[in-house]
């Protein structure tokens, strides 16, 4: 049986994470304000649903990714509140994924939109 006194109590948690990430987190502000602008072209543009997908899994990819990064940096911060070489070699290669991860949207994004943009401008 699923106790949803629980089950609420999970989604005020998450819920929680996200407010708190939105405000502490500069660039995931940033990304966010960008996917939203991303995703109402997807939807003034005539896209097909495929490549509205495709924009949304983006957006998607680097919000988690961006989180992710937080989330391990903050537990590195809390386990080693000196830096060592090992936890800032953690901390620039989970940078370098959401850089990874947002270079490889702008590509996608720009493969998707190339047609639309050189098209109407």
């Amino acid at each position: 049986m699923i106790n949803f006194r629980l089950f609420k109590r999970s989604f005020a948690h998450a819920f929680d994470g996200l407010k708190y990430i939105f405000a502490q987190e500069q660039n995931f502000r940033i990304q966010v304000i960008v996917g939203l602008i991303v995703l109402i072209l997807a939807f003034c543009f005539p896209l097909s649903i495929n490549q509205k997908i495709t924009i949304i899994l983006m957006i998607g990819l680097v919000l988690i990714l961006e989180m992710l990064n937080s989330a391990i940096e903050r537990t590195i911060d809390l386990l080693r509140p000196k830096i060592d070489s090992g936890a800032a070699i953690v901390k620039k290669t989970m940078s370098g994924l959401v850089l990874l991860a947002v270079v490889t949207s702008v590509i996608v994004g720009f493969l998707i939109f190339y047609p639309f943009i050189f098209y109407y401008f």
